[in-house]
Formats: structure tokens, C-alpha cells, sequence
């Protein structure tokens, strides 16, 4: 709880001046990094792209991804955040609108992956950016305020990409082109704003005055020295942050393997032949989840207990896409147990990323956020293909979705083993 009156104010101000522009900057990143779920509703008929081939390319954004994480962190804590997220952001909007010119297999895998690691370090340089500003009994409520941008992403892109689709023949492109080209130019856009509008850490923000910045600087300062020092070496391998990594995993198959599946999903098990209707059915369960990730991570530090916050709709959601996954009788069953899922993973996220801070301080947890985020978008790889292969083994995507529930359930076990005093 927040008792002081300048500390009240200062946090409020760096809320309403950071929050905000972080959760734009990221609703675009995630927005890039998922709309291949809309493109293909046309694109892999006109490319000639198997289900396997699809899963493949869609995952393979990843790979470049997880392998830049780390070191991408431990860059932006040495040198800030102001400059090294505007080059993030402005090289991942000219691949993303790249992707406009794919031309077959090998051009999607290649401008995939080169979106992957243009993409690298954004989302844990945010997560560690946070961790500058908010001391902990605040940063629950601000990671859900931020990650907020992915289901508004879904919600509000996912409609609009089946609206730009539309767009087919305009000018002899596809409407899967102008897709690309149009939602991928803002992040170059944004990405030069940055380099004026994102302050590096408190002591630089001329916005609040000299007590705010002063408060603010040495509560967070306060509570990392109350954390051991623990070198950079030895945090990338310490098992708290290996299992943590294991617990994203879990909890970003759910995200990946529904988000470059979900339209694709509907179309075929509600048979569903407008693709407008398809982007709105999808957009649904996230525009809830934006809402329940923004309450659940207020109640979380309300209350003050991140691991039970984080098992349990973990556990839930996943329960419930099993079980639903099976009622191919009663598709419109199915549709809410694809809901509860994706509801299940946005109220999750908030309270999973108090926990690293909690044991980590200092370059430790910039390294060590950018390790769990590797290992959990290890997940943004498989489970796209993973749903691929499936699909293509079987004929449909039940058992696809079997694993992601099951995937999902382990994680909230293992996370109910790393009780920690917050």
C-alpha cells in the first residue's frame, strides 16, 4: 500500500504519462507479430501453404526472437531505454511491412524469422522499464495495464485485418498485402517518437517535480537493495528463473497456439464463410480478457498473493479448452471453451510478472526476465506448428487444443511450487 501523498502523486503522473505509450508501442508489436492469423484466412489458399507449413512459419518469428532476448535486456539496461527501444521498434516496422512482398515458403519463413529478431528484447525491456518505476506493491496493476495491448491487439486487429482484407485487387495487391503493409508502417512512426516521449529512469522524467522523481527514485532503489546481489551468471541459470521460464511457457502456448489458430479454427468449425464475422467472433474473447487482466491484476495487489493469481486462471482456462475441445457436436461450446482459454491467459499475465523482481534486482533481473521470456516464446514456435501438425495428422484441431489445455494445467502446477513471500 501507498501512503505517502507525493508518492500517490508521483506514481499517478508516471502512469498516465508511460502506460498508456508503452501499450500502444506494444498493442502494434503484438499486432505485427500475430495478424498472420488473419492474413491467412486468404493468403495461405493463394500461396499454397499446407497447415504444417503455416504452424512453421508462424512459430518461426520465435526462434530469432528467444535467441536476442537476454542480451537485448542487458544492452537497454546499460544504455537505456529511450534509444534502444526506438531502434526496436523502427527495424521491426520495415520487416513487418516487408512481409507484404512474400512471395512463397522460403520468403514467409525467411521474413519470419528477420521479424523475430527485429522484434527481440521489446517485450522484457518494457517488463524491466516497469521495474524502474513502480516499486512492487504497484507493478501488478501497471503490468496489466500495459499488457492490456495484447487483447485489444485481437480485439480491435483482428476485425480491422478482416476489413483490410477487403481491400483484395486495390491497386493489383492482395488484401493480405495491404494488411502487412498498413499495420506495419505506425511501428516506424512510433518508434522515432520514442526517442522524445520515453524518459530513461525517473531522475530524467522533467514531467514530475523534484520531490516526485526524488520519491520514486529511492523507493525502488529501497526495495532492490533489499534483494541479495546475485551476479548475471549465475541468475540466467538459477532454477527459480529456470522454472519461471517453464511457467511462461505454459502460459504463452495458450496465447500463440490460440492466437495463429483462432480464426482459423472458426472458420472451419462454425462454417463460417464471411471472414468479417470470423475477426469479430475472435476479437470477443480477448476484448473480456483485456477486462479481466486489468482487474485481476489490480485484486492481485490488492491482496498481495501473485502465485494463486496465477495459477489459478492458468488452471481454469486450460481445464476448460480440454474438455471443450471434444464437443465437435456442439461447436458453439467449443467457441467458449476457445474463450475461456484466452481469458484464462490474459488474467495470468499481470500477476506472473511480479514474481522475477521478487528474488531479482539490479542487471540480475534484467538478464533474468530476458531468460524466462526466451524460454516462454520457445512456446510461440511450437505451439503454432505444434496445432499445425496436429491438424494435419488428424484432420482437425481437437487434439491441438487437447495439449495447449494440458500444457496449460501442468504450468499452474508447477508455478503452485514457487510460493514466495510476496
Amino acid at each position: 500500500m501507498i501512503t505517502s501523498e507525493v508518492g500517490e502523486r508521483a506514481l499517478a503522473r508516471a502512469t498516465w504519462r508511460l502506460v498508456p505509450l508503452m501499450a500502444v508501442c506494444y498493442f502494434f508489436a503484438y499486432l505485427d507479430r500475430t495478424n498472420l492469423a488473419v492474413a491467412a484466412l486468404t493468403m495461405n489458399r493463394q500461396l499454397g501453404l499446407s497447415a504444417t507449413a503455416y504452424g512453421f512459419g508462424a512459430g518461426l518469428l520465435f526462434v530469432g526472437y528467444v535467441l536476442l532476448d537476454a542480451p537485448s535486456n542487458l544492452v537497454l539496461h546499460r544504455v537505456g531505454a529511450r534509444v534502444w527501444m526506438a531502434r526496436i521498434m523502427v527495424v521491426w516496422g520495415i520487416v513487418a511491412a516487408a512481409c507484404a512482398a512474400i512471395q512463397g515458403e522460403v520468403s514467409f519463413y525467411v521474413l519470419r524469422f528477420l521479424l523475430g529478431v527485429a522484434e527481440a528484447g521489446f517485450f522484457p525491456g518494457m517488463i524491466l522499464y516497469l521495474s524502474y518505476w513502480f516499486p512492487a506493491a504497484r507493478r501488478a496493476t501497471v503490468t496489466g495495464l500495459f499488457m492490456i495491448a495484447v487483447p485489444l491487439s485481437t480485439a480491435i486487429g483482428a476485425p480491422l485485418g478482416g476489413l483490410l482484407l477487403g481491400l483484395d485487387g486495390t491497386f493489383g495487391l492482395a488484401g493480405w498485402r495491404w494488411l502487412f503493409l498498413v499495420e506495419g508502417l505506425p511501428s516506424i512512426v512510433l518508434g522515432a517518437l520514442l526517442l522524445w516521449l520515453l524518459p530513461d529512469r525517473p531522475a530524467d522524467a522533467r514531467w514530475l517535480s523534484a520531490d516526485e522523481r526524488a520519491w520514486i527514485t529511492d523507493t525502488v532503489a529501497a526495495e532492490e537493495a533489499a534483494v541479495p546481489a546475485m551476479p548475471v551468471r549465475r541468475a540466467v541459470l538459477h532454477p527459480r528463473v529456470i522454472a519461471l521460464g517453464l511457467v511462461y511457457f505454459a502460459i504463452a502456448f495458450g496465447l500463440y497456439g490460440l492466437g495463429f489458430w483462432m480464426p482459423t479454427i472458426l472458420k472451419t468449425s462454425l462454417a463460417i464463410k464471411d471472414n468479417l464475422t470470423v475477426t469479430l467472433l475472435t476479437a470477443v474473447p480477448y476484448a473480456i480478457g483485456a477486462i479481466a487482466m486489468v482487474w485481476w491484476g489490480r485484486r492481485c495487489d490488492r491482496i498481495g498473493r501473485p502465485v494463486p493469481h496465477t495459477l489459478v486462471p492458468m488452471a481454469a482456462g486450460g481445464v476448460l479448452l480440454a474438455v471443450t475441445a471434444f464437443l465437435t457436436t456442439a461447436p458453439w461450446l467449443g467457441y467458449l471453451g476457445l474463450c475461456a482459454c484466452a481469458i484464462g491467459v490474459m488474467a495470468a499475465f499481470p500477476c506472473f510478472w511480479t514474481l522475477p523482481s521478487a528474488f531479482l534486482s539490479g542487471a540480475a533481473v534484467a538478464a533474468g526476465i530476458g531468460v524466462i521470456n526466451s524460454i516462454g516464446n520457445l512456446s510461440g514456435f511450437l505451439g503454432p506448428y505444434w496445432v499445425g501438425w496436429m491438424t494435419d495428422l488428424f484432420g482437425s484441431a481437437t487434439w491441438g487444443l487437447v495439449t495447449i489445455g494440458l500444457v496449460m494445467v501442468a504450468g499452474a502446477g508447477l508455478v503452485s511450487r514457487l510460493r514466495t513471500a510476496a
